[in-house]
């Protein structure tokens, strides 16, 4: 069954069941249009074994927001204005981030649907309604370390390590490249199992259905926070970069971000949420906030035992499309960027084994240099620098001579070169360490190890 897109379709986030004895909370939602329904239940599992037993009602609370956080798979497939929370009702608070959430959350969504979003996503909310203090969770020092497979967080694992900060990497789902990065770590993660309505998949690909780009590190926050109330620990610690905080193009009076929910603003919003509405004992936040993605890939190829194992290229993640034999496509942005990325720092040959083959060599992928340099259209739909650090890497790769005149080099030598007046200031905007971030005291000497 599928609707037709219009003003009387309406989202109902209908409830959740927590089955502790089997480690299963599943979460359900309906979209009616008039007499018509589609039901959906979307699904996690735990370990029940380790747990740390605590109070019932930050689980709850946990569950609540996941509730609302999940449900934006289901939702964007007609978007509807309607909005129902069928067993509880959000105080003006809530109902304000989660406003923001998904507006800002799915703006790449909305651009590329062409979806005005502007007074589109208003949660229903009860003005009288007072705000329950957090819940107060004994949690010991010890830390949660999501972990992608990708150099991000890998980083984050040495640094932490070399600061003899304890902690254990969390998985939502895993892969073939994540399970190999940790093999080469040697620890053993905490895996949260998410399984989304088989249903959701072929509506997918329906011309009346809408699909798109969710935000998707706000999953990952709050199964991490699920995570460390579930197994006792006080820290989820991401491995979001400085460059995320640079948008992909202005649409209709704002900046359309595809990494959202992995800038400064979602982790501040994410922090000031959780600690008023879940537990202040639980602290959400990033370790690699104050530094851009070519900084944290100069440190990266300090680490040469994950060289065969890693990898940022996302179809490695997908659910039904990913990679089998290979670990980069070589054909996307994000491959592109970071074959850029490891040249800068990386002998020809080292980089050019990591991917399989000569990326500045193929002529198909000279739009997405220009659009990762800035010279086309706008920056890709992906977790890439800026066309700075971009600059930065190619100048770097120009001076070594060691790539000669493949075409992606030929390309930043006749297009970008000339422009680049002051080499040094060049270097500090793309090796720059910010100020602004949001990381615990507790972990800034970890930061000063990168």
């Amino acid at each position: 069954m599928v609707f037709m897109r219009g003003s009387k379709t309406v989202f109902i986030y209908k409830d959740w069941r927590h089955d502790p004895k089997r480690g299963v909370i599943s979460f359900s939602y309906q979209m009616q249009c008039g007499k018509e329904t589609l039901d959906f239940t979307d699904t996690l599992t735990y370990q029940t074994k380790s747990l740390a037993h605590p109070p019932a009602e930050l689980i709850e609370r946990i569950c609540n927001a996941l509730h609302i956080a999940l449900g934006i798979s289901y939702w964007k497939l007609y978007a509807p204005k309607k909005i129902v929370l069928e067993n509880r009702m959000l105080s003006r608070a809530e109902a304000d981030f989660w406003n923001t959430v998904y507006t800002k959350g799915l703006g790449e969504f909305f651009y590329k649907n062409r979806i005005d979003f502007r007074r589109l996503v208003i949660f229903p909310y009860d003005a009288s309604a007072t705000i329950p203090k957090p819940v107060r969770c004994k949690t010991p020092d010890r830390s949660l370390l999501l972990i992608g497979g990708g150099k991000d967080s890998l980083v984050s694992a040495e640094a932490l390590k070399k600061n003899k900060k304890r902690f254990t990497p969390f998985l939502l789902n895993d892969s073939r490249v994540q399970n190999d990065t940790l093999r080469i770590m040697k620890e053993t993660p905490i895996l949260i199992r998410h399984q989304l309505d088989p249903k959701l998949f072929s509506l997918n690909t329906h011309a009346d259905t809408f699909n798109g780009h969710i935000p998707i590190s706000l999953i990952y926050a709050l199964t991490g926070t699920l995570a460390a109330a579930l197994y006792g620990y006080r820290y989820v610690i991401a491995s979001n970069e400085a460059s995320a905080d640079y948008g992909n193009i202005r649409w209709r009076g704002t900046t359309i971000n595809h990494q959202w929910s992995k800038t400064l603003e979602f982790e501040r919003m994410f922090q000031a949420y959780a600690k008023t509405h879940l537990s202040a004992d639980i602290t959400y936040f990033s370790l690699l906030r104050q530094l851009t993605e070519i900084e944290i890939t100069k440190l990266f190829s300090q680490h040469k035992k994950y060289f065969a194992v890693f990898s940022s290229c996302n179809r490695n993640f997908k659910i039904r499309d990913s990679l089998h034999s290979k670990r980069w496509c070589g054909a996307c942005p994000k491959c592109a960027f970071v074959f850029s990325m490891l040249a800068a720092f990386l002998p020809k040959k080292e980089v050019i084994k990591i991917f399989g083959k000569n990326l500045f060599a193929d002529r198909e992928l000279l739009p997405t240099y220009e659009e990762l340099l800035g010279i086309r259209g706008f920056k890709p739909f992906e977790c890439v620098g800026t066309p700075e650090e971009m600059a930065y890497a190619f100048l770097c790769i120009h001076e070594r001579g060691e790539f000669g005149d493949a075409p992606a080099i030929r390309l930043f030598e006749k297009k970008v070169l000339h422009k680049i007046k002051d080499k040094i200031k060049l270097k500090r905007q793309a090796l720059r360490i910010l100020r602004t971030h949001a990381i615990p005291k507790t972990f800034l000497s970890a930061t000063k190890h990168l």
